[in-house]
């Protein structure tokens, strides 16, 4: 395991921001939406185990002189490893406020293929590490009797995607935690919800033979005929982690242009 702490380049946060922890937040969905959320004045601790990426956030956040960014560089999968460096991260900053689920693996293959290894090994980082993250976070969430919990979830749990069982598996099991802790840790005043966004443009796309068919495939499936963009997670993710959406719980917003409407 490879763990990496430092502050982008503050090491204080004002008083009225939140601390967010938020692993995948270097992704093709996450790195926009840190920088908005960084942009919003909150501190984040960014969670990935890919270098080259987590640079060029840290990166990207400096050159929009953005204060608050925390890097932390480990293996979601190792979840003993993931718990210490957290247990750590969270006592220097003063607690977590915010969790962001969105770290996600995502093998693509018939599901006669996949071992129960294979199925385990998804689990590890797209939901188990989850529930570590919010293990975490609870104690000070439950102290301050105030926390916002997001999973990002997929539409591709509502069916007619083939050959990303696990995947599909994992993101169900998603949606579902939001709607147990949303239950159990309300009556702490936490709200969870999640968002399930639909097919945007990012590197889960190479998983695809033939991209450009598959785009056009998107386009056609959606309500509104464009693509979508980071921006548009960003915005639903910070209204769920507002004021606004302080009486909101349990609830799954699909975010996907129009493709599964329930």
């Amino acid at each position: 395991m490879t763990v990496g702490l430092h502050q982008s380049v503050a090491e204080t946060r004002s008083v009225a921001s939140r601390v967010i922890l938020y692993p995948g937040a270097a992704g093709g969905l996450g790195a926009g939406t840190t920088l908005s959320l960084l942009e919003a004045g909150d501190r984040v601790i960014a969670v990935d185990k890919d270098g080259k990426k987590m640079d060029s956030l840290d990166a990207a956040a400096a050159a929009r002189s953005l204060d608050g960014l925390t890097i932390l560089q480990v293996d979601l999968g190792e979840l003993e490893g993931l718990r210490r460096a957290l247990d750590t991260v969270a006592q220097e900053t003063g607690g977590i406020d915010v969790v962001i689920n969105n770290a996600a693996i995502y093998p693509r293959r018939p599901a006669k293929d996949f071992s129960i290894e294979d199925h385990q090994a998804v689990q590890r980082v797209n939901v188990d590490a989850a529930i570590v993250c919010v293990q975490v976070a609870l104690p000070h969430m439950r102290a301050q009797h105030w926390g916002l919990i997001v999973n990002v979830a997929s539409i591709t749990a509502y069916g007619g995607w083939p050959d990303l069982s696990p995947y599909v598996q994992s993101k169900g099991a998603l949606t579902g935690l939001a709607r147990a802790w949303a239950r159990e840790f309300g009556p702490f005043g936490i709200t969870v919800n999640a968002i399930s966004p639909g097919a945007f443009p990012t590197d889960a796309e190479k998983i695809h033979p033939d991209p450009e068919t598959y785009a056009r495939y998107i386009v056609e499936h959606q309500a509104i005929k464009r693509r979508g963009r980071p921006a548009d997670i960003a915005g639903v993710l910070r209204f769920f982690i507002s004021d606004q959406a302080g009486f909101i719980a349990g609830r799954t917003l699909n975010v996907d242009g129009g493709w599964v409407m329930q």
